[in-house]
């Protein structure tokens, strides 16, 4: 077996056996060095901890609504190691990926970034692609056409996303090349729903429908970096305020947003956790919400009064990160808990108050 066969093999046993290395070497006559062994244990006991809940623990992906699948060998041997490394460090404003590099306000360092990178590239076992680095020319308007026939349903109306990756956000049109966005239509991801576009329409189209997805091209927002003071504000919103009166939970686990928004305007007590990772959580909160980061819990429970306060949590999955949030809460004796069904994107959209900014819930920038 080779190293990269080697490498391949064995990320999944490491990541299933905790980081464990005492299985690394026996797969193979030819294991990788120590240095080498080291970087894809830390690689996997980091993915696991923050990226495992959405992309699924062998890099599936979906496990968290469009989370795509890292493992997929069409998506790693067309992409670069850099274009792998900016989604993790800066992430995808305005989507469920939050920006992980402690420099934009994530927990990771940039060795952790690279260990990461490493880690998902042991999965590729296919030789990588020459895409080249020749613009492709096309039609914006027929790629407009084409897209609503062929694309809408799963990558959203103009490409925000809905069951597949947003294809509008603006650090995913600046890393990626029109060489590796026709690639990604051509051939398909194998194994999920994305199908070969290759053959099944013209070649023009394709080219048009790359024209399309680069035309959604913007300025890439700047990300907030200054993270000393985030989170320090009161855990109990309206304290004063009466216990919020939330109709039946859907499924024991989920209440709507516009009951707690309407629990807000009427001043109810109770304790808000943004789930995801502070990067996203100083862009923008849920007002007077305070971070718990999916991958942090215990580190906020000492802050939450245990006297039957209803505590609620959310993310932009909708489900995946404030749902691990609330069962651990639960599982630590804290009764009244729920998860903000529809998240904090959907929030957004419908207008209930949010802050932009670093503290729990400042006056001024509340909307």
């Amino acid at each position: 077996m080779s190293s990269a066969k080697f490498l391949a093999a064995t990320a999944s046993v490491v990541l299933m056996l905790a980081g464990s290395a005492l299985l690394l070497a026996h797969c193979t006559k030819h294991p990788p060095d120590d240095a080498q062994q080291g970087d894809l244990v830390a690689g996997a006991e980091l993915y696991r901890t923050y990226c495992a809940l959405c992309h699924g623990d062998t890099g599936e992906g979906y496990a968290a609504d469009d989370a795509n699948a890292l493992a997929n060998q069409d998506f790693l041997v067309s992409v670069s190691d850099d274009f792998i490394r900016e989604g993790i460090a800066v992430g995808h404003p305005g989507t469920a990926m939050a920006a992980y590099a402690r420099v934009h306000g994530g927990p990771l360092s940039d060795t952790e970034v690279d260990l990461l990178v490493g880690f998902i590239r042991a999965w590729q076992e296919e030789p990588s692609v020459e895409l080249g680095d020749a613009p492709v020319t096309g039609d914006v308007t027929r790629g407009r056409a084409a897209y609503q026939r062929e694309c809408a349903r799963c990558h959203g109306n103009g490409g925000v996303g809905d069951t597949a990756i947003s294809l509008n956000n603006p650090i995913f049109t600046s890393t990626a090349s029109d060489a590796q966005i026709r690639y990604a239509i051509a051939k398909g991801r194998r194994g999920t729903p994305m199908p070969a576009f290759e053959g099944e329409l013209e070649e023009q189209t394709i080219d048009d429908l790359v024209a399309l997805i680069r035309s959604w091209a913007r300025a890439v927002p700047e990300r907030p970096v200054e993270m000393e003071h985030v989170g320090e504000g009161p855990a109990v919103l309206n304290p004063e305020g009466a216990a919020p009166d939330f109709p039946s939970l859907r499924e024991g686990r989920y209440v709507p947003a516009a009951a707690v928004a309407a629990a807000i305007a009427d001043g109810r007590r109770m304790v808000i956790l943004d789930a995801r990772a502070p990067s996203d959580y100083v862009r923008f909160h849920i007002v007077g919400a305070i971070p718990s980061p999916y991958y942090d819990v215990e580190a906020v429970m000492e802050r939450i009064p245990k006297d039957g306060t209803w505590v609620l949590a959310y993310c932009a999955c909708p489900h995946a990160a404030s749902g691990r949030v609330m069962d651990y809460l639960r599982e630590h004796g804290f009764e009244h808990t729920a998860v903000i069904d529809e998240g904090v994107l959907a929030w957004e959209q419908e207008g209930y108050p949010i802050v932009r900014g670093e503290a729990p819930g400042t006056p001024a920038d509340a909307e």
